[in-house]
């Protein structure tokens, strides 16, 4: 039986993320590893994917001192479990365990590339994490963009070479379970009842953000955009779903105060019953600056929600402009408004044109089908080396 490691820095990305992927390859004829930093949602693995899991502290920021301690425990781990092929995922883990594995000579050694945060980074800092990359991207025997898109900015700026990139099947780490992002399985007496805690009226037109509550997610932008369209449309509500980031990318103190204080936008935190959102909610409002190929775009097309989003990669190769959702510049407030009151004034035509993305999500990005081509991937790696 050929042995694999699954990485990520945080647990979270490990049992969300990549949610059913380690269980599925433990299925197929793989004995299974996943490392993360401890937590509890790293035991969660143990348990919803019946696989091994080890713990090695991994920090999302610079820390020589821990960083190093990291590399360490992982090439420690390499020479003990000797595995066939090492899958990183996130920036910080796929740098150590890439170099690790290529220090203790692992034979497949796979990094996927999911978003670049350093696009946002400028000066010394980014000219650093241009070079972290590269390494990263030097010790992998093969690097997988998760969207055409991402693999075309690794291109020009020349992180790796054509021959090393390749995109599995259409894109995405792990693809959409379709039969759990589903807008049937949600009774509309829970969207009622969701609505009515919030003080949301069943008239009441709803948008909708999930994901990482700081500034590379457009937030700022949203709760400018927001105040605009509510004092012209005062029936309108924003709820926005997510953990706040504080210590790596904090929110201007004029959004916070925005949101804090704005009777009709709803902060709730981290909710395991997404569906129930986005059942509840009319359109998604998504302005990220940078993505790979963003699960909330996904999640909301399966469920059948028209969308807003930023016109980069990942939420481009989703969104078609004016056929199911709209595309924006990033940063730009006036845009987002306008498409934001235009799906108030519009809303039958926006519920219309929600319609035709769920098909596309079955056709092309079903769960069962990345995951089966990530396994065709590793069969033709292990049946090339032998």
């Amino acid at each position: 039986m050929f042995k694999l490691i699954r990485i990520t820095t945080v647990p979270e990305s490990l049992s969300g993320l990549l949610k059913g992927q380690l269980k599925y390859m433990s299925e197929n004829g793989f004995e299974v590893i996943g490392v993360s930093s401890p937590g509890e949602r790293l035991y969660e693995v143990t348990k919803e994917q019946g696989v091994k899991a080890v713990a090695i502290n991994m920090t999302r920021t610079i820390s020589l001192l821990k960083d190093f301690k990291a590399l360490v425990l992982l090439i420690r781990l390499f020479h003990k479990e000797k595995p066939d092929i090492v899958h990183t995922h996130t920036p910080k883990a796929g740098t150590l365990g890439m170099i690790a594995a290529w220090l203790v000579r692992v034979p497949h050694r796979l990094h996927t590339v999911a978003g670049l945060p350093l696009l946002e980074a400028t000066g010394r800092k980014r000219r650093l994490l241009d070079i972290v990359e590269r390494i990263t991207y030097a010790c992998a025997t093969g690097v997988y963009p998760n969207s055409i898109g991402l693999q075309s900015i690794i291109l020009k700026n020349n992180y790796a070479s054509k021959e090393k990139l390749k995109v599995i099947g259409n894109g995405s780490s792990n693809g959409i379970d379709t039969s759990e992002f589903n807008p049937s399985l949600v009774p509309r007496e829970t969207c009622t009842q969701l609505r009515h805690q919030l003080g949301v009226a069943n008239e009441d037109f709803v948008f909708l953000f999930v994901g990482r509550i700081v500034t590379d997610k457009g937030v700022n932008e949203l709760a400018e955009a927001f105040e605009l369209v509510n004092k012209r449309f005062p029936n309108t509500h924003l709820i926005i779903v997510g953990r706040r980031e504080n210590h790596l990318d904090p929110l201007k103190p004029g959004t916070e105060k925005i949101i804090e204080s704005h009777p009709n936008i709803h902060a709730v935190g981290f909710k395991r019953n997404i569906i129930d959102y986005f059942a509840a909610a009319d359109v998604l409002v998504f302005p990220s600056y940078r993505e790979g190929f963003p699960n909330v775009v996904m999640q909301a097309a399966a469920m059948q929600l028209n969308a807003i989003v930023s016109d980069i990669n990942g939420c481009n190769e989703i969104i078609k402009h004016g056929e199911n959702g709209w595309l924006i510049p990033t940063k730009d407030i006036v845009s987002l408004q306008e498409r934001m009151e235009w799906c108030v004034e519009n809303c039958e035509q926006s519920k219309q044109m929600a319609l035709k993305s769920r098909c596309f999500m079955q056709s092309d990005y079903e769960r069962s089908y990345v995951w089966s081509e990530i396994l065709k991937e590793y069969k033709s790696l292990l049946k090339y080396r032998n």
